[in-house]
């Protein structure tokens, strides 16, 4: 576990630089980077973008987490958050035993009642409330799926799964993350739902987004097309594959690929115009307004930052666009604004992000950077800026 957590991400990689006795100029040579940007970054006057850091860490043969000093362990204290995550664990740790004879589950119905609002609080970003209640469904539905032994018991189960991912990933246990999504293609497979598996192949891929390894998050990506092949043809497929494209999308644009990212969200945006809004559909997000989100993304991963602002400003998000969402693109948007050097309009990014999403937004480690450079700008800013920086404990 990271134990620099009240550091920014530029100290931790001195730190690990030293460490490993190198100097600055070697470290910028095995990380393919600029000796200037990593002085700048060492020093917390530059922040680290995704990739930097991404580069960086596989020059220092360590995890991404190690540099962004995730998971917050005395933010999540203070939250009451860390005492959730090892119920979770043992939940996981379970699959495989068959029915507990402790556990007497509820019906299917109101157990996949459960799961959907629990996909839906993720989405509200009730991130506390969902691993509160998530421990006890899990084994519920094991316990179901392996006395029913029915594909729609198995695909609860893998819903509960996915869930698990999706906190473990907000709250920054990469370990426990991968977990979930080995969990849930295991229960996939028993329910014999090619798109849950597709799907999860595109959760996978984003993890290795996030440990900056392109290479193998393409080919997951590619992975899980060949796997959704197998399902049957309609709006879930269609909204599935567009997910898949803005995926991969996103994997380009940090690998700094701008021809492939712009044919995979083109697609994405083909696919689009035909599902329409189709935000509920495994609640990917997916629609027109996901695929124009995801470009400001992609132009912020190509370092295009006055590109990503620009096209930022075109983006109109619906009042009913799930907060989750809305709140990481408001992320990406500070992220780009910062690199402009527009330091007003990007707290003021920062503050709607919190505003829709207070505990997503405390854990995620763009917006820790990105309020760590608005911070070394020294420009004057609002009395709320310190605030704001007490609460994400930076």
């Amino acid at each position: 576990m990271p134990s620099h957590f009240a550091e920014h991400t530029g100290a931790r990689i001195a730190h690990a630089r030293k460490v490993r006795r190198l100097t600055q100029r070697e470290l910028s040579e095995l990380a393919n980077i600029s000796y200037s940007t990593v002085t700048k970054i060492e020093q917390g006057v530059m922040p680290a973008s995704p990739s930097v850091i991404g580069s960086v860490a596989r020059a220092l043969s360590v995890p991404v987490t190690e540099l962004t000093g995730q998971p917050y362990l005395e933010e999540l204290r203070q939250d009451q958050l860390d005492g959730l995550i090892n119920p979770i664990r043992e939940a996981l740790n379970v699959y495989d035993l068959g029915p507990d004879p402790d556990v007497a589950p509820r019906s299917l119905e109101d157990l996949e009642a459960d799961a959907e609002n629990l996909c839906a609080l993720v989405r509200a970003t009730n991130i506390k409330q969902v691993a509160a209640a998530l421990p006890s469904l899990i084994h519920e539905a094991t316990t179901a799926a392996h006395t029913s032994g029915s594909d729609r018991a198995w695909r609860v189960l893998a819903s509960t799964y996915r869930s698990a991912y999706d906190v473990t990933t907000k709250l920054g246990y990469a370990d426990l993350c991968t977990v979930a999504l080995d969990r849930m293609e295991w229960a996939a497979q028993r329910g014999s739902d090619p798109v849950l598996s597709g799907l999860r192949q595109y959760m996978r891929a984003l993890a290795y987004l996030r440990a900056s390894d392109y290479r193998t998050g393409k080919r997951l990506i590619s992975l899980g097309m060949a796997t959704l092949e197998q399902a049957e043809p309609g709006r879930v497929l269609d909204a599935a594959t567009g997910q898949m494209h803005l995926g991969a999308a996103v994997l380009a644009g940090r690998d700094q690929d701008r021809d492939t990212a712009e044919a995979h969200l083109a697609e994405a945006g083909r696919l689009a115009e035909i599902t329409g809004p189709a935000e509920k559909i495994h609640w990917l997000s997916f629609g027109p307004t996901n695929v124009r989100v995801h470009r400001v993304s992609v132009l912020a991963e190509l370092d295009l930052y006055q590109e990503a602002v620009e096209e930022a400003a075109k983006v109109t998000l619906p009042d009913t666009w799930a907060r989750s969402r809305a709140a990481h693109h408001y992320g990406e948007v500070a992220r780009a604004q910062v690199w402009t050097g527009k330091t007003e309009p990007a707290f003021k990014s920062l503050q709607k992000a919190r505003k829709l999403a207070p505990q997503q937004t405390r854990y995620h480690p763009t917006v820790r950077e990105t309020y760590a450079a608005l911070d070394a700008a020294r420009r004057r800013m609002p009395d709320t800026f310190s605030n704001y920086g007490s609460w994400l404990g930076v």
